[in-house]
């Protein structure tokens, strides 16, 4: 139950830090260039968010978990 729960918590930063991401697309329409755009997000916590919610996915499918109940055919 724990490993759902960290995987949703991981997938909810992923969604979070990249739809912030896309909707910050728009300072390209206001005059920054590429640059600048890739530079203020590097900048912002939401990479961060991003990168931490893949460590914790990846984490939660890679953990075996407990296999004492495990049967083995």
């Amino acid at each position: 139950m724990a490993r759902i729960f960290l995987f949703l918590i991981g997938f909810w930063f992923v969604v979070i830090g990249l739809s912030n991401i896309i909707l910050y697309l728009n300072l390209l329409t206001i005059g920054y260039n590429f640059y600048e755009y890739v530079n203020f997000i590097i900048k912002s916590n939401l990479l961060y968010l991003v990168i931490i919610g893949i460590i914790i996915i990846v984490l939660t499918l890679i953990n075996k978990g407990d296999r004492k109940y495990e049967l083995y055919l």
